[in-house]
């Protein structure tokens, strides 16, 4: 990718002489009056679709990395779906879906746009009688998605560099799903696996700074944590990669009941810019509708303290 984004003007050099030349690397340092001016869209939060969240401080910024941990099956990127569609005018979203499939994101996210059963409409995908949403979804023209298994870091810039030249703006919100299915050429020991992701987090860090984009990446959690039915402290992150990101949610759901709606509770264990409880105790409720995949606040944006 571009050493600055495109939207950034580097000063001049008369500017405090603020150009440098170090290690054969242009550098750029700036005041703080220039760093105003320079700034961009960094640190404007995205559509949040929980004001429970949002009574806890956590926003979705642009020029940030969030990482969001949960169990198998608990619904982590149900919530990636429901963020990157939450805005009704809608946002530029680029989304590596690398954990699941065209027709099963195709089905979800019909599902979330329509209010329709998502087994209806994923019958009609079947049996090719989806030219009925093909209306609806052509209005979301601003979100793409790959379905690679395993993109690679080249493979994600080339993704954004595209992305750039037919709509001339870089997404405003990136999701990765899930971290660990990016093929970052390290070998397979326990050692490297962590020193990895921690690569991994610098560098999807660095592409949220230089495209603006809020970037969200999905990850696992330790063994005690992945039934997904208690609180998943900072320390169930698995690979303990919690330096980097600036906003760090864990999820876990209660215990589902037959006839009932999920619900899923969202705890900020990280936050630079707000409240966190590192103890994953403190949570926002939002629940789950089985039939349409939708999201929302559970009973009057619920918080347990």
């Amino acid at each position: 990718m571009r050493r600055y984004p495109r939207t950034l003007r580097a000063p001049r050099i008369q500017d405090l002489g603020a150009f440098f030349y170090v290690w054969k690397k242009v550098t750029v340092i700036y005041s703080l009056v220039q760093s105003a001016r320079i700034k961009g869209s960094v640190g404007e939060p995205i559509p949040n679709p929980s004001k429970a969240l949002q009574k806890l401080d956590v926003d979705f910024r642009r020029g940030e990395l969030s990482l969001v941990a949960a169990g198998p099956g608990t619904g982590k990127s149900l919530w990636a779906l429901n963020l990157a569609l939450a805005s009704p005018a809608g946002i530029p979203v680029m989304y590596w879906s690398a954990d699941s499939n065209a027709a099963t994101q195709l089905s979800r996210a019909t599902a979330i746009l329509t209010g329709d059963n998502v087994k209806d409409v994923k019958k009609a995908l079947l049996e090719d009688r989806f030219q009925e949403y093909e209306r609806t979804l052509a209005d979301k023209w601003w979100i793409r998605l790959n379905y690679e298994a395993m993109p690679t870091p080249s493979d994600m810039e080339a993704d954004l560099e595209v992305y750039y030249e037919v709509f001339g703006c870089y997404p405003h919100l990136c999701v990765v799903d899930n971290i660990t299915n990016v093929d970052n050429g390290e070998a397979g020991s326990a050692e490297s696996f962590t020193f990895g992701l921690e690569g991994m987090c610098e560098y999807l860090n660095d592409m949220a700074r230089e495209t603006e984009a809020h970037v969200q990446a999905l990850h696992h959690v330790t063994g005690e944590y992945s039934d997904g039915l208690k609180p998943i402290p900072l320390s169930g992150v698995k690979g303990k990669i919690g330096r980097v990101p600036s906003l760090i949610m864990t999820i876990h759901r209660e215990p589902d009941e037959p006839g009932m709606n999920r619900v899923l509770n969202l705890s900020p264990v990280k936050n630079r810019e707000g409240f966190a409880d590192a103890s994953g105790n403190t949570f926002a409720k939002m629940e789950l509708d089985g039939d349409t995949l939708r999201l929302s606040d559970y009973e009057d944006h619920s918080i347990n303290f």
